[in-house]
């Protein structure tokens, strides 16, 4: 019998795992053109996926799903190789049929193109697996990943889901497609989890709408802690991640350190998570060392302990400190897609 999954982790990959400038048309043309050397991931990311690939807590299956062209496909899976990223499924835009086609529409529009390739990749998928996904703030990731969890949910229904397809602009064979996809998949709570990555340093703020299983990010190292409470991390892998950015991309100990109390204002870790990465690395796990990585750094291996220290003592904070509790109001997905950039108005 095959392995099936429990859980399915689902990347974006530009501005997500690879750091990618695409805001003048010499760095795009420059991005194409790059070797799979020359592009750069985003700190902690490598370390993470393949944490979360041979996590204990349960049988991974990655996915990957691009606005890239699939003209890119040979340069980007030997950048993933390099980085020793094992991977289930990559998907990326067919821009070049698109032109061919004359579907200029399509080549910027993303949830005519992301939303039904999430729902086809559910297909087969047994109602129980869970799901995780990562997108950025540089498209329409945040909203099209809520939308796919909510109609997996049964929280979105049919008349709905063809009011914001229309409203986002998408063809009427993509409209059509996604909604027979949608229709033939059981129901089930299987996105429990989002990450938005806030490449353009937006606003946490900015995502509020879309609840608590959405959380943006400033880096991994607040990702790794969130999926450690979530369950799907242990806390060694935590530390991994962080030892990754420490080690390779110069992230300072006072760094990580502000990175957990934002999360902890906006409440998105617990006092009691913080606590128990703080044991387990201060005090190791049993008779495990969780810092051998830093065996080149003693100095700052004694920082991170000593900070862990901390970490295992802290108290709750007050609740001047804390910001607002993430929303739970439903989400209003056609005011969402009127607050994007660039977005096509409906014929």
């Amino acid at each position: 019998m095959p392995d099936i999954p429990n859980v399915i982790y689902r990347w974006d990959l530009d501005k997500t795992y690879l750091r990618t400038d695409f805001d003048s048309f010499m760095s795009l043309l420059r991005t194409a053109f790059e070797d799979a050397e020359d592009k750069r991931t985003v700190p902690g990311a490598a370390t993470l996926l393949r944490e979360l690939r041979q996590s204990s807590t349960g049988r991974a299956r990655i996915c990957f799903i691009s606005g890239s062209p699939r003209q890119m496909r040979k340069v980007l899976t030997e950048k993933l190789r390099l980085d020793g990223i094992e991977f289930d499924e990559f998907v990326l835009k067919p821009n070049l049929r698109n032109m061919l086609t004359g579907r200029f529409r399509a080549l910027r529009e993303q949830v005519g193109y992301k939303l039904p390739a999430l729902l086809a990749g559910r297909a087969g998928v047994t109602a129980e697996t869970r799901e995780v996904c990562f997108g950025d703030d540089a498209e329409s990731d945040a909203l099209i990943y809520s939308l796919y969890g909510d109609l997996l949910a049964g929280q979105v229904d049919r008349i709905m889901l063809e009011r914001i397809l229309q409203s986002a602009g998408t063809y009427a064979d993509d409209a059509a497609r996604t909604v027979s996809i949608f229709e033939s998949l059981p129901h089930s709570p299987a996105v429990e989890r989002i990450f938005i990555h806030l490449d353009r340093k937006s606003p946490p703020s900015k995502f509020d709408r879309y609840g608590e299983r959405l959380v943006p990010i400033f880096n991994y190292f607040q990702a790794a802690l969130v999926l450690f409470q979530d369950g799907r991390l242990e806390a060694a892998a935590v530390v991994r991640v962080a030892v990754e950015m420490v080690d390779r991309h110069t992230y300072t100990v006072e760094a990580l350190r502000n990175s957990l109390q934002d999360l902890l204002r906006r409440r998105r870790v617990r006092v009691d998570t913080v606590n128990r990465i703080g044991r387990a690395i201060a005090e190791g796990a049993g008779e495990r060392d969780l810092l051998p990585a830093l065996g080149a750094l003693p100095g700052t291996r004694d920082l991170l302990r000593a900070l862990a220290s901390g970490l295992r003592d802290l108290g709750p904070l007050s609740e001047h400190e804390l910001g607002p509790a993430p929303s739970e109001t439903p989400i209003d997905y056609l005011a969402a897609l009127a607050d994007l950039p660039r977005r096509h108005k409906p014929k």
